[in-house]
């Protein structure tokens, strides 16, 4: 249950006029409670925004995808 703020670390507005947020974990944070309440917010959030709002919970390295790989993913960019 959420029981206060949530500030991402990084907020974006694309150039297609789409928001992305990238809340980004240390390994070592990549399974606790908070990440877990973060990533709900953060994915509930993607979904009731129309299409107009990106999330990503980031790491720096996850199912074998870099950092960078993980964005160009979310934002589905070839490369």
């Amino acid at each position: 249950m959420a029981d206060g703020w949530f500030y991402p670390d990084f907020v974006a507005l694309l150039d297609d006029g789409r928001i992305f947020v990238i809340e980004y974990k240390g390994e070592h944070l990549e399974t606790n409670e908070d990440t877990q309440e973060k990533a709900n917010i953060g994915e509930l959030w993607e979904e009731k925004s129309g299409g107009k709002g990106l999330f990503l919970m980031a790491v720096r390295e996850k199912d074998g995808k870099k950092l960078d790989k993980q964005i160009a993913d979310k934002l589905k960019i070839n490369g």
